[in-house]
């Protein structure tokens, strides 16, 4: 009768059906690369977070008014929204914006709607003025709204045939459905304009009415209806558009006084240009420059190239030869530069994995575990496009996180397989039915703690949140993958390929490994003609001409190599190791073993103390950017400010050097794309202007670090009289808020001013290490001309102040009264005085307003200054408010070499000791509330991982006692961590080492599930306690070793930054070495506390496990002893179980 064993069914399944499984491995391979291709490319992933935005135009209100009259109102209606998280105001002169944050998991549309239900509310109650020329406007904020990529178009053309080719790029890249928009920088806006000779105009009794009452009426094309002549019907059509300047110069004018006036007599009609409200500049030369915005989960890299490839057709088709296109600040470069190191890693950590795996396994059970990872990660390609997961760093980073644990469930399984066959006689599909269903429920017990603290990180609230909600799901989804991989497909491969070691030895010799090795160079040799005659890549023959090497090489020197390592090495290790767990387990030393680990962990806690590591929200990273904001008083004029930016632009060529190999581009902006905030990165602001240098990728640095440009650029830019600069870096993670940011509330203004004033003077005369320079975001001197109107007075004469202001807008601003067409454009009409009025107040002063005489009936004319006086002050700027109360921000940037965490703790105590008026608070905001957050979410999520970890625990071995025994190992585990920082003298990064703490919990104790499972397996087989606790700890030795060395192997590339290029390597025999870059900077820190952690917790598995499963039964023995002579000598209690 056939001995029945445990199986588990869907392997059973397998092994019988292997053919079936053979397909299903080659689709999956076919449907991964094909999800892998299609999915979308990016450097980073773009989070959608609810932020509506709210802004109102009210000419001729001052910030003041602003505020009382439109942001006030709305904001009462805003704040009794549900789900709002923050709602931020700015009160600016004729303009409100309104910014309303809610918190994660609303819908973008549904935040919207409630925001347009709150305002419309407001002016369903009539609190907003009556004469606003449009309702607010409502809109949602898209944070991937940022230019992918820069077109800078120069040459010895006029900025106007210049602006002709720019709109020739716009029109051709907007024709891309990955494209969402092109904005112009730099450019010249064609206008009409009639410049208007006051005098004339006045000799004249003309005024700004008549002239574009005449103007408009001219320039139509009118409909007259239909006509029947000689059996057809034609339309009629009064064309009247102007065809040319010469028809707008004679069109005449009706003056007050009936005469006819010709336009001509009495203005200059000229083809010219809007004022030039922005600049750009590339490398010290002027440009025009087309900003590209890519729609939101499009494929960047697809995006790229078609944007490059239509450039290359447009220049040599339809641009001069002579004219410059150049790509600067192209996201692309990066991406693909992050991307292809990611992939490289990946490859490097397999090789890693497979080589340790082969030394244990023999290298064909470790090629077929070693690919579990492709198919584990095929399966993922498969899953990650129906959750709407593009490619980008953190989802690479999540695979190659998951790289060594992928292998874990099949190490696991074909260790298993591999021993029973190797010494319980059965063949080998029994062999994999039994090694499968013995170990399948410590496999997924394993499998599930490690997925534990995956699952409160993927309900990570906030913008952080959004962030780094893609490791998780990745890693939930590739290890779920690699559990399927490894009880469907490993054990078909191994009950197709595993063979004693012996037969393998005996066909090794048998047969001639250089015949086997000829044909596949043979075939390496084909494919070298083809390559040749230019039809494909010389890596592909010279990876198959490798591969031959490999194959000759192992199969005459490498598999002696291996076997004397397993016949040899690893027995010695083996019987070392039960020598050592003897040792340990005698008398008082398990006691004393314990107590040292105790102490161990104090010490590691108090030297981490006494160290004062640096500690950093997201990790520093060498900047592939840095950029320098310039600032002038509000008021600035737009050409002043632009020769401001020169100056700088010049000191930072100066420091850059000339020639520079780091640097790829300077790029200027001045008044559009020149702002920090986010939310005015569309709005011209005349008084600002950035500074961008772009270095090339890491790879291209030769090692050097760009991190000092950062000092030399704020040394070089510092003493620039009248400018506020701020010079700063790209940085890596999610928008977060300023380093240094304090906020000053309160709803008294004068109060909040003078508290903000005081705080900045105080710190700065402390002179606080670290900090750039303290700013303010308000704005206390914007300069004002105002025109005071003498009501009386004007209204004796029958003029209203309407009246006068619209006069007055006319003559400075002009005023668009009609369109001019040429060809498809039409371009604006402009009505206005010359400059030599505009541009001078007291002959403004003396314009003449027409009216009519009520009395008389008749047109009369008098001067402004008969009814008006002006007056020149400054007031504010803009009225800052966040959630319903006014506010001040004081904010800075971090100098190289300082963190925001010590600063910041500097400033609280500075804040503690300074007094401040009633109804005044100081807060520190910005990153450290971030901070705060994730911090408290980490430390829950902790808690619920170890609680998950504990459940799924004591539900696997019903027993507190060896719960708690596995739980101390993660607790332990932190050791390790500590002292790796420590001795390394790394710094701690709060999200992402924070982030592999939670994640170590889980899996640290994998190993010790299993170890502790064969231990119960052994005594239910009736072995003595003692010698099952030796004898699982030397059986599972191996498969613990293994995962632990796959997962630090795994992770040790990404650590330290080991990057080979390896499609480089086989097609150029360059293998583009190089350490460090973007990703190290980012993950190194995470890789790293896992790597000191696991390689901590082995040794905790080994020995610390079995040391405490000994303690732990002979302490239950003595309790239960104890316990029935004290209180129940009549009867035994059963308190084993308990423990």
């Amino acid at each position: 009768m056939e001995k029945k064993f445990k199986e588990f069914k869907p392997t059973s399944w397998a092994v019988e059906n292997t053919t079936s499984l053979y397909v299903l491995a080659v689709f999956l391979a076919i449907f991964g690369i094909i999800s892998y291709i299609s999915i979308p490319k990016e450097q980073i992933p773009e989070i959608v977070i609810p932020i509506i935005l709210v802004n109102t135009v009210y000419p001729g209100t001052s910030p003041a008014d602003m505020e009382n009259l439109v942001t006030k109102p709305i904001e009462k209606n805003l704040k009794s929204i549900n789900g709002v998280k923050k709602i931020t105001s700015n009160s600016l002169q004729d303009f409100s914006s309104i910014v309303v944050e809610f918190r994660t998991g609303i819908e973008v549309a549904e935040a919207k709607q409630r925001v347009k239900d709150a305002v419309d509310k407001t002016r369903s109650q009539g609190e907003l003025p009556n004469d606003l020329p449009q309702p607010p406007s409502v809109n949602e904020i898209d944070f991937s709204e940022i230019p992918i990529m820069y077109i800078n178009i120069s040459g010895d053309y006029d900025l106007n045939q210049l602006k002709k080719y720019a709109d020739m790029v716009k029109d051709r890249v907007e024709s891309f459905p990955e494209i969402t928009r092109c904005d112009i920088v730099g450019a010249l806006d064609r206008e009409i304009h009639i410049d208007v000779d006051m005098y004339k105009m006045q000799a004249a009794s003309v005024s700004f009415s008549d002239i574009e009452r005449a103007v408009a009426a001219e320039n139509r094309t009118v409909s007259g209806g239909t006509l029947t002549l000689d059996g057809i019907r034609r339309s009629i059509r009064i064309v009247g558009e102007f065809p040319d300047l010469e028809t707008i110069k004679n069109v005449m004018i009706s003056s007050s006084s009936g005469a006819l006036v010709k336009l001509s007599d009495i203005a200059e009609i000229k083809d010219s240009f809007k004022e030039q409200e922005s600049f750009a500049r590339l490398n010290n030369k002027n440009v025009i420059t087309v900003n590209v915005i890519k729609k939101s989960g499009q494929n960047l890299l697809n995006a790229s190239d078609k944007i490059k490839d239509a450039l290359q057709e447009m220049k040599t088709n339809a641009f001069p030869s002579d004219l410059n296109v150049v790509i600067t600040g192209e996201m692309s470069r990066y991406t693909r530069s992050t991307l292809a190191d990611l992939n490289n890693t990946i490859i490097i950590g397999f090789i890693l994995v497979t080589v340790v795996l082969m030394f244990f396994m023999g290298l064909t059970n470790a090629i077929f575990v070693g690919l579990s990872i492709p198919l584990a990660m095929a399966l993922s390609y498969m899953v990650l496009p129906s959750i709407g997961f593009t490619m980008n760093m953190l989802v690479m980073f999540s695979f190659i996180f998951a790289l060594g644990i992928i292998v874990d469930d099949a190490i696991v399984v074909i260790e298993n397989t591999h021993r029973i066959f190797k010494k319980s006689g059965m063949d080998i599909k029994t062999s994999a039915k039994f090694a499968a269903g013995e170990v399948f429920v410590p496999i997924l017990s394993g499998t599930l703690t490690t997925l534990a603290p995956f699952f409160p990180l993927a309900f990570w609230p906030g913008v952080v949140g959004k962030f780094m909600y893609f490791i998780p799901v990745t890693v939930i989804i590739a290890l779920f993958a690699s559990l399927i991989v490894a009880y469907i497909l490993n054990p078909v491969f191994a009950v197709t390929f595993m063979k004693h070691e012996d037969d393998e030895a005996i066909t090794t010799h048998r047969k001639s490994p250089f015949r086997i090795g000829g044909i596949i160079a043979a075939v390496a040799g084909i494919f070298y003609i083809f390559a040749a005659s230019g039809k494909i890549s010389f890596g592909i023959p010279n990876f198959i001409l490798f591969v031959s090497l490999v194959y000759i090489l192992h199969n005459t020197f490498g598999y002696k190599i291996l076997l004397r390592f397993q016949k040899t090495i690893i027995p010695k290790t083996l019987d070392g190791y039960e020598r050592l767990l003897r040792w340990t387990l005698v008398a008082k030393r398990p006691y004393y073993l314990v107590t040292a680990l105790a102490f161990l962990l104090i010490a590691s806690f108090m030297i981490t103390a006494l160290r004062k590591p640096k500690v950093v929200f997201f990790p520093n990273n060498q900047p592939n950017s840095i950029y320098a904001y310039i600032k002038l008083p509000v008021g600035t004029d737009v050409k002043y400010t632009d020769s401001i930016a020169r100056l700088a632009e010049k000191r930072v060529l100066n420091t850059l050097g000339p020639d520079n190999p780091l640097v790829e581009s300077v790029v200027t902006n001045v008044a559009l794309g020149a702002s920090e905030s986010f939310f005015d990165s569309g709005t011209k602001t005349s008084n600002k202007a950035k500074i961008t240098v772009n270095f090339v990728e890491y790879a291209k640095r030769k090692g050097a670090k760009t991190e000092p440009y950062l000092e030399k650029i704020r040394e070089a830019l510092k003493d620039i009289p009248g400018a506020t600069i701020t010079v700063s870096k790209n940085r890596m993670g999610p928008p977060t808020g300023n380093p240094i940011n304090v906020e000053i509330k309160g709803d008294n203004l004068d109060d909040l001013i003078f508290t903000a004033n005081r705080f900045m003077q105080y710190v700065d005369s402390l002179k606080i290490p670290g900090i750039e320079q303290l700013k303010t975001d308000f704005e206390s001197s914007k300069p004002e001309l105002i025109v005071v109107v003498d009501r009386q007075r004007a209204n004796h004469e029958g003029i209203t102040s309407g009246q006068i202001g619209m006069e007055l807008r006319t003559a400075v601003q002009g005023k668009e009264i009609s369109k001019f067409r040429d060809q498809e454009d039409q371009y604006p009409i402009v009505l206005r005085y010359n400059d030599y009025v505009r541009e001078n107040i007291d002959r403004l002063m003396n314009l003449k307003i027409t009216y009519r005489d009520m009395t008389t009936g008749l047109l009369r004319q008098i001067p402004l200054s008969s009814v008006a006086s002006i007056k020149y002050q400054n007031t504010y700027g803009g009225i800052n408010r966040q959630n319903v109360q006014r506010i001040i921000t004081v904010y800075s940037n971090v100098l190289s070499g300082y963190t925001p965490v010590e600063i910041n703790a500097r400033l609280k105590e500075v804040i503690k000791t300074l007094p401040v008026p009633e109804g005044v608070t100081i807060d520190i905001t910005g990153e450290r509330e971030d901070q705060l957050e994730a911090i408290q979410f980490l430390s829950k999520a902790l808690l619920i991982s170890l609680a998950l970890v504990f459940f799924i625990l004591i539900t696997q071995f019903n027993s507190i006692g060896k719960t708690v025994i596995i739980l101390l190992e993660v607790l332990f585990s932190i050791i390790g961590v500590l002292l790796g920082f420590d001795i390394f003298n790394m710094t701690f990064s709060i999200i992402m080492t924070g982030m592999g703490i939670v994640a170590l919990a889980g899996i640290v104790v994998r190993n010790g599930i299993l170890l502790v499972e064969f231990t119960d397996v052994l005594q239910e087989r009736g072995m003595e306690m003692k010698e099952a606790v030796v004898q699982a700890g030397k059986t599972r030795i191996t498969p613990v070793l293994l995962t632990a060395t796959a997962a630090i192997l795994g992770l040790i590339p990404l650590a330290i930054g080991l990057n080979i290029d390896f499609g480089s390597l086989f097609a150029h025999l360059n293998p583009h070495i190089h350490l460090g870059g973007d990703s190290v900077a980012f993950f190194g820190p995470l890789a790293w506390t896992i790597v000191f952690g696991l390689a901590f917790a082995t040794f905790l598995t080994l020995i610390f496990i079995p040391v405490m499963y000994y303690i732990l039964y002979h302490g239950g023995a003595a309790i239960k002893r104890r316990f029935n002579a004290t209180f129940r000598p009549e009867k035994n209690v059963d308190l084993e179980q308990l423990f």
